[in-house]
């Protein structure tokens, strides 16, 4: 594994993140929705990875709400790691550290869209009670997961509010 420093992201780090998104995902445009949550500080967390002074990792995670239940939740992702430096740890760890960041703020529950393979080595779980903003294909059922940062586990059902960047269905779909 590479040594490697987390720490919060900054306005400094735009630059570095902007040209970080483009190599880890050539096919898919998330510049526009990380360019609108990472400078809003009172919603996201947004945290870097940093090896010899470079930004080589970048994930957030968006505060948000359930409309069902005053239960304090968060949605991760994006989450991106330079090819070069991939496989080497750094995404799970940036994962680890906001979630335990999370933990000391309170949040109780987290949700993703993403590999069940990859996300259920980090504790997520499928997740069938509360629906994500927007209708998933099914054969991405299992992709919605959750995973619940609380020791005294209550069911919670609903559907999971996310703040404006978030709401544009091509997120949610193939």
């Amino acid at each position: 594994m590479a040594d490697f420093e987390i720490r919060e992201g900054s306005q400094a780090d735009a630059a570095a993140i902007d040209s970080l998104y483009p190599q880890a995902f050539p096919d898919e445009d998330l510049l526009p929705l990380v360019r609108k949550l990472v400078p809003n500080r009172a919603t996201t967390l947004s945290l870097v990875a940093v090896i010899d002074g470079h930004i080589v990792g970048h994930a957030i995670f968006t505060r948000c709400g359930l409309d069902e239940s005053d239960a304090s939740a968060a949605l991760l992702g994006p989450v991106a790691v330079a090819p070069a430096w991939q496989r080497r740890g750094i995404g799970c760890a940036l994962i680890r550290f906001g979630i335990q960041r999370l933990k000391v703020e309170n949040v109780t529950l987290v949700y993703v869209l993403g590999d069940p393979a990859y996300y259920g080595r980090l504790g997520f779980v499928p997740e069938s009670l509360v629906e994500p903003p927007f209708q998933l294909p099914r054969e991405w059922a299992r992709a919605w997961q959750s995973q619940c940062l609380d020791s005294v586990v209550t069911p919670v059902a609903g559907k999971l509010i996310v703040p404006p960047p978030w709401m544009q269905a091509a997120l949610w779909a193939p």
